[in-house]
């Protein structure tokens, strides 16, 4: 065995010089295959893991996938790419780098190194040429070691404007119809992915004016929008989705972003913002637009409150479709105002 030390000396890293050949398993034709990456392996310095780890980040980037996952298996560390929604299979790293090459991500992103056991979540900031990426880190424990997921953000990506949704002539005029009110609750749901953020920053870019206090509350925020008032809510310091909500509502605002709602006292919150004279848009889970009001009398919303609020809910999903990649299919319900309910436009 050979020992190297970093200049600091803080840390020491083996590494067999032993020639040997590896086999890695394919999830595609079920069969092993002779590990194609150079078998001589150099020694593990912390430059080398460094350099590594860029490597990963930089093909990610390269390639505009949207997550990177560093999966442990029992005789190497798999590596996949989510682009377009489908997960592809890249180079396999040495399972012999996986603990040095955990430790880089956990120092990159501020997090517990000595902790393998719980997960943890932590984010950086990277920059590639001109462009600049938030990246958001999760860590599991798994029983060969811990899996890693870094969420790749660009900061200034170009957010599409409700046109190029793809929504069809008449969802998008009954849209645009709704979020002209100037108060009650515009519900946005589907499933992890399909799009939500991107509609809520596509509306909020259209209602983005010097006339409108508009203040979003996300957990995280993904993209910075010029004039918006951007809040993260931070669950260690006790900064949550409640306790940031009833501060904005002496904020004087005009319109409020929720990311999600989550808890019973969010929704009631959310649901008094909307009777006070605020346009209220959240994010919810269920199947389709119908289902949103029946969800939210689940959480503990009197049906008449719920009636008197919701004036819509939008239902999407993204459907892959050859040769276009994935499209957008959007539901948009537009609820019977209830007698509550002031049905003048948003100038």
């Amino acid at each position: 065995m050979i020992q190297e030390s970093d200049r600091s000396g803080n840390f020491y890293y083996y590494q067999s010089f032993i020639y040997r050949k590896i086999y890695c398993y394919s999830a595609e034709n079920n069969q092993a295959k002779p590990w194609h990456m150079n078998c001589w392996f150099s020694p593990m310095t912390e430059t080398n893991i460094i350099k590594l780890l860029d490597d990963i980040i930089a093909r990610g980037i390269e390639i505009n996938s949207s997550d990177i996952h560093l999966e442990p298996r029992e005789e190497f560390v798999r590596v996949r790419y989510r682009v377009d929604g489908l997960l592809n299979d890249a180079d396999p790293v040495p399972k012999t780098k996986q603990a040095a090459l955990i430790s880089r991500i956990k120092v990159m992103v501020n997090l517990d190194i000595s902790e393998s056991r719980l997960p943890q979540d932590g984010r950086t900031n990277v920059k590639l040429g001109r462009n600049e990426f938030d990246i958001r880190v999760s860590t599991i424990p798994t029983i060969f070691g811990e899996k890693v997921v870094l969420r790749m953000l660009e900061r200034k990506r170009t957010l599409l404007s409700l046109d190029e949704l793809g929504m069809t002539p008449e969802d998008l005029a009954t849209y645009r119809r709704l979020i002209r009110q100037k108060n009650g609750m515009i519900l946005i749901t589907g499933p992890t992915g399909s799009g939500k953020t991107t509609t809520l920053y596509g509306t909020l870019k259209e209602l983005n004016s010097r006339e409108n206090n508009i203040v979003t509350i996300e957990d995280p925020v993904e993209y910075q929008l010029p004039g918006i008032n951007q809040i993260q809510v931070n669950y260690k310091t006790g900064l949550t989705f409640p306790r940031v909500l009833r501060s904005v509502l002496r904020q004087d605002p005009d319109i409020i972003l929720v990311g999600e709602i989550r808890d019973l006292e969010t929704a009631r919150i959310a649901v008094q913002a909307a009777l006070t004279g605020h346009l209220v848009f959240a994010t919810l889970h269920t199947r389709d637009a119908a289902s949103c009001a029946l969800r939210l009398q689940e959480m503990g919303i009197e049906a008449y409150l719920v009636k008197d609020v919701v004036i819509g809910a939008v239902a999407q999903r993204l459907v892959r479709r050859a040769p276009q990649g994935r499209i957008g299919v959007f539901e948009v319900k537009e609820f019977q105002m209830g007698p509550g309910r002031n049905p003048t436009p948003r100038c």
